[in-house]
């Protein structure tokens, strides 16, 4: 098994705005005002997606529909996930209008890359229950250890979490973590903005998770499958320093961050980083401040075999 690959598929943004359906969830989010949101934001994707090219990344590029008006389809990790086996995962989605973007036809892209795909598992209907599990923004996942990293929300139902868990064989490692607003502890919309999980290394905000005996198993889980523990504040994470995502490039391993997170290191974490892999960050201010996501989840991981 591997932990890190070097293909993903991207969505080119063509309705890109903050997403008023995820803002009440989503403490990340801001509205900026302007009327070339989604022209900004399709400069910053096409930056970033030049930069990992650059390195060696195989970085396939599938156009979004402008009819289906979908303003966050430019994260497409949420409603996907691509396994070793040829399986592949859809997710229920929270937003009713995110539960578009779940597009098919990006799937024969990949055949036409040469990429098999074996079986189609479908959570999706849990959305008439208003159940959901959102890919692996939910789920931090060590293919390698079989373990699904899950922070519970109001996107991340347990019992889901469990069920996935079943079916894809991993080991459920469950806690509940937390960011301040203003004087409320609130559940984190997304396990992938606090935590990050190379393969020898963890970033993550152990801060954000409260319960001292969740935070200790989540630190035993960690160190059991002998990953450095990287840790950032919770200040760090809402500059994204918990988006992160490890890939391979030609030759090379590199982290993948925003411009953003990676200002919000100190020198310690890069050196640290840098025992394990190169730094790669992208300027994607437009795409952070109104889509309350980052790098990471920009970058749907194909791990699917070839044909």
């Amino acid at each position: 098994m591997k932990q890190i690959t070097d293909t993903i598929l991207m969505v080119r943004p063509v309705a890109f705005r903050m997403n008023e359906q995820t803002a009440v969830n989503n403490y990340f989010q801001k509205d900026v005002e302007g009327d070339d949101i989604n022209a900004l934001a399709a400069k910053e994707f096409d930056k970033f997606v030049a930069k990992l090219r650059s390195v060696g990344v195989n970085v396939i590029v599938v156009d979004d529909v402008l009819e289906d008006n979908t303003p966050d389809s430019i994260f497409p990790n949420n409603w996907v996930s691509f396994h070793q086996d040829g399986q592949i995962a859809l997710y229920p989605m929270f937003a009713e209008n995110r539960r578009k973007e779940r597009r098919l036809e990006y799937f024969a892209r990949l055949e036409e890359a040469g990429f098999k795909i074996t079986d189609i598992v479908d959570y999706t209907s849990a959305e008439e229950d208003d159940i959901f599990l959102e890919g692996t923004g939910s789920l931090i996942l060590d293919r390698v250890n079989h373990k699904a990293y899950c922070a519970i929300s109001p996107r991340a139902d347990e019992d889901l979490l469990i069920e996935f868990c079943e079916d894809f064989e991993y080991t459920p490692v469950i806690f509940n973590a937390y960011q301040s607003v203003g004087d409320k502890r609130l559940a984190i919309y997304h396990t992938n903005v606090m935590m990050c999980l190379g393969e020898e290394f963890a970033v993550i905000c152990l801060d954000t998770i409260d319960d001292k005996k969740e935070r200790k198993n989540v630190i035993k889980h960690l160190k059991q499958d002998g990953k450095e523990i990287i840790s950032i504040t919770e200040e760090q994470m809402h500059e994204f320093a918990g988006n992160m995502l490890q890939v391979q490039g030609m030759g090379k391993k590199y982290l993948v961050m925003s411009a953003r997170a990676h200002r919000s290191l100190t020198q310690d974490q890069v050196s640290r980083i840098e025992k394990h892999c190169e730094i790669l960050s992208s300027e994607i201010q437009t795409i952070e401040t109104c889509g309350g996501g980052s790098a990471r989840c920009m970058m749907a991981e194909v791990f699917l075999p070839k044909a």
